[in-house]
């Protein structure tokens, strides 16, 4: 049973969808330059300011505690508000905090516009993403996420290519002022895009012999984002294929420098073109997940736990070898590795009530963040004080099999969790 209704799906035209979508690829390949630009410049903060790699590394890190500490309740304002509204605002606010770190005069002050842009940042992709689940169908959910998501990687990539040579050319002050433009042009342009309406929080409860609709209260609405199994299973694995490429996207390039005898330049580029083919995994990934779909109705899980032991198998065998092959098992285990992502935020949207999905998203970037992205390098480092780096890394095909296992054991509560959302009528804004 789907969670909604398409019957008002005809009333959002292909030109709305085209709008839509482009403005939400575009912002979050914003979001990602304005998020990246910084490490380009770390060059140029250290011979002006005589930063150390500390302080740089946290200007990267405050991004992320911002998103954790705000993704939740932005989350449920985007559910209970508005869509188009919260994002543009967020979007408008991560431009403007980008824009004035060109004003900063020590190191203090940059640090506190990357407060500023995660802020900004913090529920951009709950919004995004429950907004394309609204307008597209749920059979083309998981590829029209992939396709979505592929934004990032290509946003990373051009926020440090596209840093360092206006700083180079122009300053690295100018090179935050160009790059915040563009967003917040877009942001404004996003106020105009056609959203739905916020989706009371109903439930079904029996009523002289037939079904009518109650509001939920506090409690049920927490019952609603717990309950599913499905959705915890998911979350974990999640978090655990997270911490694998973050750790992995840290620490291949030092990998390189020391086993492989790569300069700086070079091992970057080649961590960077294994990590880059994510713009094309993730994609594939969302449209192969689809397809399984229309087989095997918990595709969205089990399609990610087999990819994920691919993966494992891939990054396990390249840390065996050197040299070529060793590079050809690592850019098959970069395609790999993203493709659960379509289907593992797709189930964030599928297994909750349709009020909720918002939320749903933020609970998982909190899993994300804590138990991924800002684990993964840590540990990975210490590993590698204790046994060296290269033995270090081998844990990691280890959390890919976890995030497999994971992803597999939620596949048999998906449908039942599937079934039991909220059947809710999905109705577009007339303008």
């Amino acid at each position: 049973m789907e969670a909604e209704t398409l019957a008002e799906r005809p009333a959002y035209s292909k030109w709305n969808t085209y709008y839509t979508t482009t403005l939400l690829y575009l912002l979050l390949v914003f979001d990602y330059i304005d998020r990246f630009v910084i490490v380009a410049l770390f060059p140029f903060l250290k011979s002006d300011w005589g930063l150390t790699d500390a302080q740089c590394g946290l200007m990267v890190s405050a991004v992320f505690w911002a998103i954790v500490v705000l993704t939740l309740p932005i989350g449920a304002l985007i559910d209970r508000w508005s869509r188009k509204k919260t994002v543009g605002l967020m979007a408008i606010i991560w431009s403007l905090g980008t824009a004035a770190g060109a004003l900063t005069r020590n190191f203090t002050q940059l640090f506190a516009t990357r407060f500023i842009i995660g802020a900004g940042e913090a529920g951009y992709s709950a919004g995004g993403t429950a907004l394309l689940s609204a307008i597209f169908k749920p059979e083309k959910r998981a590829r029209v996420i992939g396709f979505w998501y592929s934004a990032i990687p290509l946003g990373q990539a051009l926020g440090i290519v596209l840093g360092g040579i206006i700083a180079v050319n122009l300053g690295w002050r100018n090179a935050l002022g160009l790059v915040a433009l563009p967003g917040l042009i877009l942001a404004i342009m996003f106020f105009w895009v056609k959203d739905y309406r916020t989706v009371d929080l109903v439930k079904s409860v029996p009523a002289e012999g037939s079904l009518s609709k109650a509001r939920m209260n506090k409690r049920e609405v927490i019952r609603e984002l717990v309950r599913s199994k499905s959705l915890l299973f998911n979350n974990l694995a999640f978090a655990a294929c997270t911490f694998t490429i973050v750790a992995l996207t840290t620490w291949l390039p030092s990998y390189f420098q020391r086993f492989e005898g790569m300069t700086i330049e070079r091992s970057g580029l080649m961590a960077s073109v294994i990590m880059v083919l994510a713009i094309v995994g993730g994609p594939l990934g969302g449209f192969l997940t689809d397809q399984f779909h229309k087989k095997r109705s918990n595709s969205r899980m089990l399609f990610p736990a087999i990819t994920c032991a691919i993966a494992a198998l891939l990054l396990f065998v390249a840390f065996l070898l050197h040299g070529s092959l060793q590079f050809g098992f690592l850019l098959a285990m970069g395609l790999f590795i993203i493709m659960f992502a379509p289907g593992a935020i797709a189930v964030t949207q599928d297994v909750v009530h349709p009020g909720l999905r918002s939320t749903s998203l933020s609970i998982n970037v909190i899993f994300q963040n804590l138990l991924g992205s800002a684990l993964g390098p840590l540990v990975v480092g210490a590993l590698s004080d204790m046994y060296g780096l290269d033995k270090a890394l081998l844990f990691l095909p280890a959390t890919l099999i976890l995030a497999g296992i994971l992803f597999f054991i939620g596949s048999f509560f998906y449908e039942r969790d599937t079934e039991s959302v909220e059947k809710i009528e999905i109705v577009f804004d007339a303008k």
